[in-house]
């Protein structure tokens, strides 16, 4: 048998291992998705209320503006707009995600076993799992920036209609032209800055800590690699990406939310930085912590979906666990 015959042979995962890891892991990312799509929806509305400087132009205005716990905003925005909107703005956040996780995944995976290394023992040292993990995660949201911004616009439609105002899209892609026509280019990447700065902190939290945890268990304990051990790993990687990632996040759904002018800049804050100090200033710095609680339930719930998902598909598919 020739080599190029030779080659026909093997199985795709052995012909292509990156743009099958790619693939497998855009699935499970689509399936935690949809699954914890409601936590995630729930946290950007709470992220956005008692904003200052929204409050300060609505007072002005003579607007008052309701502030809902995690369970008032659930059952309001279910109420208030229809079980369905609990899934509002869930197209861009699948598509947001086959791009992201997909290259995060493949990023990690490549840093750790071809460019920094694992140890002699088969580990992978912690700081190194931390360069990779926050490399892959940077590089990873750059790319899925614009889908993430579509996302972000798209689930406050709901509140925008019962506000009175008129909606802005009619659909994902009238989103993106709609973006992409006021702000050019550029539009599609607003607010990419804090969104890359939450992604590599989140996946610091993520990737790191499940690789890291995974991996402590078994060399160091009877567990073996199976459902009950990813299932640790991801309650522990859920919980850290939930502490490190949520003031990015805060700022990223504040900055991506703000309304703009003609030219595309924003009207309420002229950068993360300003972002960030605005929302301290004003609310204090807990202000950074609005809408943890549906956020950690979201991550360590995408978290335990996702990898156990993964590694089952990686299984099934004849590829080595992660």
């Amino acid at each position: 048998m020739s080599p190029a015959e030779e080659e026909k042979s093997l199985p795709l995962s052995e012909r292509w291992p990156r743009a099958s890891k790619f693939a497998l892991s855009a699935c499970a990312a689509a399936v935690a998705e949809l699954v914890t799509f409601p936590l995630d929806l729930t946290k950007t509305r709470l992220q956005v209320q008692g904003e200052a400087a929204v409050h300060r132009s609505r007072v002005a205005a003579g607007q008052i503006v309701p502030y809902r716990g995690m369970l008032r905003t659930t059952a309001g925005i279910v109420q208030e707009e229809g079980l369905q909107k609990l899934w509002q703005g869930a197209t861009p956040a699948v598509y947001r995600h086959i791009v992201y996780s997909g290259v995060r995944m493949v990023v990690y995976e490549h840093l750790r076993d071809s460019v920094l290394g694992r140890a002699e023992d088969d580990s992978f040292p912690l700081w190194k799992a931390v360069v990779g993990g926050m490399s892959a995660g940077a590089i990873g949201q750059f790319f899925a920036s614009p889908t993430d911004l579509v996302k972000v616009q798209m689930q406050m439609e709901g509140r925008r209609k019962l506000e009175g105002k008129p909606l802005r899209f009619q659909g994902v892609h009238h989103a993106f032209m709609k973006i992409l026509s006021e702000g050019g280019i550029r539009g599609l990447w607003a607010g990419w800055v804090p969104n890359v700065q939450r992604a590599a902190l989140v996946n610091m939290g993520d990737l790191t800590t499940y690789d890291s945890v995974k991996h402590f268990l078994l060399l160091n304990t009877p567990l073996v690699d199976n459902s009950l051990t990813h299932s640790v790993a991801s309650c522990c990687s859920g919980l850290v990406a939930a502490i490190l990632g949520t003031p990015a996040d805060v700022v990223k759904t504040r900055i991506m939310n703000q309304p703009r002018d003609k030219q595309g800049r924003g009207l309420l804050y002229k950068s993360s930085v300003d972002c960030l100090i605005q929302s301290v200033e004003g609310e204090g710095f807990m202000s950074l912590y609005k809408g943890f609680i549906p956020t950690w339930m979201r991550m360590a719930s995408w978290s335990m979906v996702f990898w156990l998902t993964y590694e089952q598909i990686r299984r099934i598919y004849g590829v080595s666990s992660f």
